[in-house]
């Protein structure tokens, strides 16, 4: 993989942490609760939370439902937060 592939994944990475996060303490969750209903380890919830997994979608899934939100609502967040003319493409 190239360093520009690499740069953008952790890019989206981080932002999908950011906008997780959010939600989870927007609910006033915590992390073990959380993790806990949707049965995954809270270790794997702070990687995702931290930005260091990339999660598989079935993943992405589960977090949406543990945080009640359709998982397009994710999907637009990230497009605002990364920008029309982000892309794990090579030019």
């Amino acid at each position: 993989m190239t360093d520009k592939y690499n740069k953008a994944k952790i890019e989206l990475q981080q932002s999908l942490a950011k906008i997780i996060k959010e939600y989870r303490t927007n609910q006033n969750k915590s992390i073990s609760k959380i993790s806990a209903e949707i049965m995954m380890s809270k270790s794997l919830w702070l990687d995702l939370e931290k930005g260091i997994k990339d999660p598989q979608l079935s993943t992405l899934w589960r977090v949406c439902e543990a945080l009640d939100i359709p998982l397009e609502i994710i999907i637009a967040e990230l497009k605002k937060k990364l920008g029309s003319n982000f892309s794990l493409l090579e030019d």
